[in-house]
């Protein structure tokens, strides 16, 4: 049974997923949304409180809540299925399959696995869309000792995230955040506007001790953030 307080997160959630309530709409109030949930005004004050933490909603003292002009974000240290990211803000997840192959490392690349030049490496380039909308472009590169079947997965219904944490799962996570300018290609596959920069996470994955994965994840500046809240 889904908690009260889920079912009135999501119905905002979905209300502006759908468009009904967009960027500076003025969100029903607390007593309006009890009368058309018939639930609590604790229960509803819990939902907004916990949608204006999170960026989806502003609140102004005296005059009303109000839809957030909020970014897809990221938590910087953090690895989860980006569906799961778009699916908890409301939105609608969906991917395009650009190439899931076999190739052979160069030398930069078998330098990083630890693998002769010339050895078997499996690539992926995956766009993953929110609402539609491109929103990550991911280019990764498996080792196949380790996800043999890795290229046999449809990733058209489940993220290469959620395939690999069950065949390779995680035991150690590097991330290098940095902003670049995207090539052309990137840029065409993401909907960018020419001069626009991109945030880019390079992420190495090991698993029993080798080098399970090495991804770059290109993210349209004007669209995604990185956040964090940490404790010392």
């Amino acid at each position: 049974m889904i908690p009260l307080y889920q079912q009135v997160r999501q119905h905002v959630l979905e209300q502006i997923a759908s468009g009904a309530l967009k960027v500076g709409d003025r969100v029903p109030s607390e007593m309006e949304l009890v009368q058309q949930l018939s639930t609590s005004r604790m229960t509803v004050n819990r939902a907004l409180r916990e949608l204006t933490n999170e960026g989806v909603l502003v609140r102004v003292q005296g005059v009303g809540t109000f839809v957030g002009d909020r970014k897809a974000h990221g938590h910087p240290l953090k690895i989860r299925s980006i569906a799961d990211e778009v699916k908890e803000r409301g939105g609608t997840y969906s991917a395009r399959v650009l190439a899931v192959e076999k190739t052979h490392a160069g030398d930069t690349l078998a330098r990083t696995f630890g693998i002769a030049p010339g050895a078997a490496l499996y690539r992926s380039s995956i766009v993953h869309q929110e609402n539609d909308i491109p929103l990550q472009l991911e280019e990764r590169f498996v080792n196949p000792a380790l996800a043999p079947d890795y290229v046999r997965a449809d990733f058209s219904r489940m993220t290469p995230y959620e395939y690999l944490i069950k065949v390779a799962p995680l035991q150690e996570v590097e991330h290098v955040v940095r902003a670049v300018m995207p090539s052309i290609q990137t840029r065409e596959h993401l909907h960018m506007a020419a001069g626009e920069p991109c945030l880019l996470i390079h992420r190495r994955t090991w698993t029993d001790g080798q080098l399970a994965t090495v991804a770059d994840l290109y993210h349209p500046a004007s669209r995604y953030e990185l956040s964090g809240r940490f404790r010392p």
